[in-house]
């Protein structure tokens, strides 16, 4: 996912995280500078739909606008075929845990 929170921001007119830390206050959004730091410095790992809503409210946008799929991504890091059969090979042990017979006919 590429995320456009910088780009939102400034289209709105917030060229600072300050900024828009202070917008999300006051919409009822009180987040930490760590957070928001992280939030406007790169891709987050994790978003609060609850946040996302209150950011896309102070920005005018969707949550479309921010977060954009990237499918060439993902289909380059999908592994081979070669290398999904040797991951299957090596699973040779049963998994653990009890084992149990099939109840009397």
């Amino acid at each position: 996912m590429l995320w456009k929170l910088r780009i939102k921001a400034a289209e709105a007119g917030i060229w600072k995280s300050t900024e828009m830390r202070r917008r999300l206050a006051d919409a009822g959004l009180e987040i930490s500078a760590g957070k928001m730091s992280s939030l406007w410095a790169g891709t987050p790992t994790t978003v609060r739909l609850d946040d996302l809503d209150v950011i896309c409210f102070v920005l005018g946008c969707t949550p479309s606008d921010l977060l954009v799929c990237q499918p060439d991504v993902v289909a380059a890091n999908k592994p081979t075929p070669k290398v999904a059969a040797a991951r299957s090979a090596t699973r040779s042990r049963p998994a653990p845990g009890r084992r149990r017979t099939t109840p009397p006919a």
